[in-house]
């Protein structure tokens, strides 16, 4: 019961718990053992941030900025730029305000990655999560190679109280769009999730899958407003960016689900994947539960990265403020 209670930032603060560790063990060091901003201070934070499986190309935009701040602010002190560098940290992870427009749209949303990424889990969740907005969800089961991808989603449609379209196993993905897109014009849909094949072809298999299947929704459903999100293992750490980059040159990404962030001492990649790709994560999964998958706030992360927790009251207000916004 405690459990359910704590909030969601409580729940990201305890997943980053190793990453954290490790960034705080690296920058306390850090802090203390240099008197002054020199190569060897800037050699050892780029190791540091490396290590949280940053990148090294957001490593050097981080540190880059850095230098800039403390130059424009006159810092001598290694000490004083610790905030500097969160700032700089920060800068690398905006989110527009206008990303999660779908939402209250009439909306066709792709949902793309490889295989046990958390996929179908994280479609599962949306759906509930739009469902409980008071939006009329559907779902399509075009995940038609993995033998449990179709069983899956519909148990996932029955928790979450949403329709689902499917077909028989082995049969063209963009049948089962096709068949959903009608069916969701036909039920006036607000939102149709559609799941894909999460096998990660060859480049070009990849393109004509999706190509196909964009086709289709671009000639049977043009007014629909259109999102892409790519769902990814934060766990694998540059693996999940590797795996972005593929699918971003097979397909138009409009947003990035980072799940399995609970206990990973990878979470510094939330922050490379946003700052190479400049794709926005949108969301983050730090567990099992429905509402363990949010959406993705910066100011929160770095927080949760730096050891800033979030008073009671303040997380109290934070959660309120969602909650009247999905109403």
């Amino acid at each position: 019961m405690e459990e359910k209670k704590k909030g969601f930032f409580s729940r990201l603060f305890a997943g980053l718990s190793k990453t954290r560790d490790s960034l705080k063990s690296g920058f306390d060091s850090l802090f203390s053992g240099f008197s002054k901003l020199d190569d060897d201070f800037y050699e050892e934070l780029e190791e540091i941030l490396i290590m949280a499986d940053i990148g090294v190309a957001t490593t050097e935009e981080i540190i880059d900025s850095l230098k800039e701040k403390v130059k424009d602010q006159h810092i001598k002190e290694p000490a004083q730029c610790r905030q500097l560098l969160e700032e700089s940290i920060r800068e690398q992870m905006t989110v527009d305000e206008n990303a999660y427009d779908f939402e209250n749209k009439t909306s066709v949303v792709l949902v793309i990655g490889v295989n046990g990424v958390g996929k179908t889990t994280t479609i599962g969740k949306l759906a509930a999560q739009y469902k409980k907005a008071g939006k009329k969800v559907l779902l399509a089961a075009a995940d038609t190679f993995r033998a449990a991808a179709i069983e899956q989603l519909t148990a996932w449609a029955g928790r979450a109280g949403v329709e689902i379209i499917s077909g028989q196993e082995g049969v063209d993905p963009a049948s089962v769009i096709y068949d959903a897109l009608a069916a969701a014009k036909a039920r006036k849909a607000d939102i149709l999730l559609c799941d894909t094949a999460g096998r990660l072809h060859n480049k070009k298999n990849l393109m004509n899958e999706l190509g196909k299947i964009n086709r289709i929704i671009d000639r049977e459903y043009p007014e629909a407003f259109r999102e892409n999100l790519i769902v990814l293992d934060g766990t694998t750490g540059q693996n999940a960016l590797v795996q972005a980059r593929q699918f971003k040159e097979a397909a138009d990404i409009t947003g990035i689900v980072l799940t399995k962030l609970d206990g990973t001492a990878k979470g510094g990649i939330a922050i490379a994947i946003q700052s190479e790709l400049h794709v926005p994560v949108k969301y983050i999964g730090v567990g099992e539960q429905i509402d363990d998958l949010q959406k993705f706030d910066a100011d929160s992360y770095v927080k949760a990265l730096f050891d800033v927790p979030v008073p009671a009251d303040e997380e109290e207000t934070a959660q309120n403020s969602t909650a009247q916004e999905e109403n």
